[in-house]
């Protein structure tokens, strides 16, 4: 019997052991046939069936929305904007619900000939978009806009410096545009910028990151719904030649810190990533060694249309956030995207963080992919793991092409899915609309738990911080739990609030089981007990293995038992005749 338990043991560990791997696998044309080329911009549900869509630009000036379709390819170009009703080339998409009535609109920029970007709104009809339904606003700006909820009525706002160099938001009130100044003293925006709406002071309501010329940076922290000019960051970056900034909570400890990815010459040929938090003067280098052997690597040098920026999320479900990001050989042979992995700092220059980046040198599926421009994370087959979009230059030097790829990570690590959506209906929406195809900007999401060995762990994201130059950001939060199969103690959800507004927006729900999607909808705003949650499970593949090996193991428990009862049966047989015939020769 002993040894029957091991066997099955060695069994379970060899199956589940066979797939604990970080292997990826291309899935380009399970995803897209033919159709894998463009620039991906934005991720959204366009058509609320809780499966995100793909929004895509081609050149010279047309969009491509494409849905996800349950039969392969499992995204399919369903809605076109065509390039002669746009006067210039897109350059951002940023989907949300402007006009309120819960349906995804699309807002387009275009740059115009005087290097100006211009604002185009389609809106949405229907589950689907109105292409000959669609608002110019009557200013351009001097770079892409912030989309951000300005006054809290949880309906997107349009942010950015105008071409009268003047900070305003626009407000769109019955699909028309008003506009106000946005601040109460004058800031000239860097372009391009980094901008971000996000918590910066941990009071679960979004505050105003912005990058001014000189590359310096302001923080404008929501008091009472008004935003005040703070010092939260060090306003000074470590060098000149940076890179967008980003925001993520690095370590692990509930606060959002600061990435900035740097190129520390004139020419990109070193490069580093440095870290600030919140509170403190220092910026800390988490990534500084970029030698692969012989080989020195570095940033690809920004350019205004697609400056240096790290693409963000948890690969690993581990709760520390990893990046996706695009070297250059300095030797000239090359460029490729590179996975760096949040890892224990090993380096005495990030001992005050804890954490650092790894570079992942061998990742032989993206070093497969030449000339990358541009990478990022992407839900695929929304089951809670983050997967990869690669953008490689074609050779024609048109359209860039597409690589799908699976991360095929899997082992004892869990996950919580949160999407927040706009609240303004619940089960009352106008024309019976579902409510979950909106993009919603500002949300703060943070949980709270104890590990595997009975530490308190944390984690926290906002939603949709930052929207200009391909941000790339997921309409929804993935965080990583860690081999910790424990119920979330407390799950926090803050959404902005309206301008006096003394009360912090903010709801917790206790007891989250782990694999789960949880929708929020804050309705209404203003009263967060009353806000409800839909929770959708995920049951992890290790969860699968070994219910396989539990039913294998019964199987084959009942095949012996089987055989046994059918030789007792045999032997009962044997001795019904034997008694028989004893019986028979006594009678004589």
């Amino acid at each position: 019997m002993g040894r029957f338990k091991l066997n099955v043991l060695a069994f379970v560990l060899l199956f589940v052991g066979k797939f604990n791997t970080l292997a990826l696998q291309d899935v380009t044309v399970d995803l897209f046939g033919a159709e894998n080329h463009g620039t991906v911009a934005a991720f959204g549900d366009l058509n609320s069936d809780k499966q995100t869509d793909i929004f895509i630009i081609r050149e010279p000036s047309e969009l491509v929305i494409f849905l996800a379709d349950p039969k392969a390819p499992y995204f399919k170009p369903k809605v076109h904007i065509t390039n002669d009703i746009l006067p210039g080339p897109i350059t951002s998409v940023v989907p949300g619900d402007y006009d309120g009535d819960s349906q995804m609109d699309v807002l387009l920029t275009t740059q115009t000939v005087a290097k100006m970007v211009s604002v185009y709104i389609f809106w949405g009809n229907n589950q689907t978009l109105d292409v000959g339904g669609w608002l110019k606003l009557n200013k351009t700006f001097k770079d892409q806009p912030l989309v951000m909820d300005f006054n809290g009525d949880l309906i997107p706002d349009i942010f950015g410096e105008t071409t009268q160099s003047s900070i305003e938001v626009c407000y769109l009130s019955n699909r028309n545009p008003v506009w106000q100044n946005a601040l109460t003293s004058s800031v000239s925006m860097r372009i391009p910028h980094s901008n971000a709406f996000i918590d910066l002071n941990m009071d679960f309501t979004a505050d105003l990151f912005l990058t001014t010329e000189g590359s310096k940076f302001e923080t404008w922290i929501s008091k009472d719904g008004n935003f005040t000019k703070s010092d939260i960051f060090n306003a000074e970056p470590p060098v000149k030649n940076i890179g967008q900034s980003s925001f993520v909570d690095f370590d692990g400890d509930g606060k959002q810190d600061h990435l900035l990815p740097v190129c520390l010459d004139d020419a990109c040929q070193r490069s580093a990533i440095y870290l600030a938090k919140s509170g403190l003067k220092e910026w800390v280098p988490v990534l500084s060694e970029f030698q692969q052997r012989d080989t020195v690597w570095s940033f690809v040098p920004g350019k205004p249309n697609q400056p240096l920026a790290l693409h963000l999320g948890d690969y690993n479900l581990d709760g520390f956030p990893d990046a996706l990001v695009v070297l250059r050989n300095t030797s000239g042979s090359g460029q490729q995207a590179f996975l760096l992995e949040n890892v224990p700092c090993n380096d005495p220059k990030c001992q005050s963080i804890g954490r650092m980046f790894h570079i992942h040198w061998d990742q032989s599926d993206l070093g497969a992919i030449p000339n990358a421009v541009m990478a990022t994370f992407f839900d695929i087959y929304e089951d809670g793991i983050l997967d990869m979009l690669v953008l490689s230059q074609a050779e024609d030097k048109k359209d860039l092409i597409i690589h799908a790829l699976k991360n095929n990570f899997e082992a004892d690590a869990y996950f919580v899915k949160v999407m927040v959506l706009s609240g303004l209906c619940s089960n009352d929406c106008p024309d019976d609309v579902k409510p979950f195809g909106v993009n919603q900007p500002g949300p703060y999401v943070m949980y709270t738990t104890v590990d595997s060995n009975g530490y308190l762990k944390n984690a926290s994201a906002g939603q949709l911080s930052q929207s200009a130059h391909f941000s790339l950001q997921l309409p929804y939060t993935v965080l990583g739990l860690g081999r910790s199969a424990n119920f979330l103690d407390h799950l926090f959800v803050g959404i902005p609030r309206q301008p006096g507004e003394t009360d912090i927006r903010k709801q917790e729900w206790t007891a989250i089981i782990p694999n789960s999607q949880l929708i929020v909808i804050p309705y209404p705003h203003n009263r967060p007990r009353s806000w409800s949650a839909k929770l959708y499970l995920t049951p992890s593949s290790s969860v699968l293995l070994t219910a396989i090996a539990l039913i294998g193991v019964c199987v084959f428990i009942l095949v012996i038992i089987g055989i046994l009862h059918w030789q007792e049966k045999k032997a009962d047989d044997r001795e019904k005749r034997q008694e028989a015939h004893r019986f028979h020769f006594d009678a004589m």
